[in-house]
């Protein structure tokens, strides 16, 4: 006996049409794939019971038999498994002495997964997968652009920079009426640039994270907020800072074109204050929020005075490659710098043994 065994793995027959499975006989296929073709047009599972159903009346030497088995949406291992289950109670159901045979008929290699399944319950004598014909060219590319704009987040990645590419024409002809300068298509290239490296780099959880600490912040009333703002605008100083430096090199080196090193040197020289100013109002912020949370350590405290030693070592090595301090001071503010850090580092760690618990707010 051969049965003809229709797959659904995902349930797309339960679900849209309420019938109860496994559906035995042809009869009940037939009628439950006229119940799916109403519910859903689209859905190719319509034409997986019709295949069944035309299979059984083109076999006339044998036995035939057709049943749907339906799996579970979402779940893999449980929609097998259904499925197994299923398929013990179709055969329990057919009341005949032969060796029962299947035909598997599916739409593609998703339901084909659960065919190891059905082989270990039947002996499996072939699969047919359902390819329905129709016009590939123009019926598949309309049904292609209506998917696209249905969805909302390949509607995003893709019309929205092709609406930006649109744009440069216009506004290369208002920028022409208007005198402007011939910027627009360096900036609406700019535009598409940002927002494909946006999307490439997948960065809309790492704003949507930082805008909600930032939004939760603000209502908590954190130091380390004001601490950022500070600290932004001192790295601004800071880099204008080292830019004048490097202008007053330029100007007193002869040729006024100084080497790569003097250039590193006198950038990091005019920057190094502002930044190490920005890094201890960062830090202290931070220590100051940790206590008003009550899980101050005092181990923290160390920030702010690494922050300074690294600035006094670096202040003193660009300064010395710029001929402005002696070796003798070079080395002793990298001593001092050291000093300092583990001087720090000690202090807070016996602070820390004898002051173990928090400190509360």
């Amino acid at each position: 006996m051969l049965l003809v065994l229709c797959i659904d793995l995902d349930d797309d027959l339960g679900r849209k049409t309420g019938l109860q499975t496994p559906v035995i006989g042809r009869d009940a296929v037939e009628a439950a794939a006229v119940a799916l073709a109403t519910a859903d047009p689209e859905d190719s599972d319509v034409n997986v019971l019709f295949e069944g159903i035309h299979i059984l009346d083109t076999i006339e030497d044998e036995t035939v038999e057709v049943a749907a088995v339906t799996g579970l949406e979402g779940s893999d291992i449980a929609a097998n498994r259904k499925v197994g289950e299923e398929v013990d109670t179709v055969l329990a159901s057919l009341s005949t002495g032969e060796d029962v045979r299947a035909l598997v008929v599916t739409d593609g290699a998703q339901d084909e997964s659960v065919i190891p399944v059905i082989r270990s319950r039947v002996r499996i004598d072939g699969v047919r997968r359902v390819i329905v014909r129709q016009a590939q060219d123009l019926e598949s590319m309309y049904y292609t652009i209506k998917q696209v704009l249905n969805d909302p987040e390949t509607r995003g990645t893709i019309l929205v920079p092709l609406g930006i590419l649109l744009l440069i024409y216009p506004l290369a002809i208002i920028a022409d009426s208007l005198n402007l300068p011939g910027s627009v298509f360096g900036v609406t290239s700019g535009l598409i640039g940002l927002y494909v490296l946006f999307r490439g780099l997948g960065l809309e959880e790492a704003i949507d994270r930082w805008a909600d600490r930032l939004r939760r912040g603000l209502y908590a009333g954190r130091v380390t907020l004001i601490a950022y703002v500070v600290a932004g605008t001192l790295l601004l100083i800071g880099g204008v800072s080292g830019m004048e430096m490097l202008n007053r090199i330029e100007a007193t080196t002869p040729g006024g074109q100084p080497n790569a090193l003097y250039v590193i040197a006198a950038l990091l020289y005019g920057a190094v204050r502002w930044f190490a100013a920005a890094g201890i109002t960062t830090s202290l912020g931070r220590v100051t929020d940790e206590y008003l949370d009550s899980t101050f350590k005092w181990r923290y405290l160390n920030a702010p005075f690494y922050v300074l030693a690294i600035a006094i070592v670096l202040h003193a090595v660009s300064a010395y490659f710029l001929g402005l301090v002696t070796l003798s001071f070079l080395a002793a503010a990298l001593t001092g710098g050291t000093l300092l850090a583990l001087a720090s580092t000690l202090a807070f760690a016996v602070a820390e043994t004898h002051f173990a618990r928090p400190v509360e707010a």
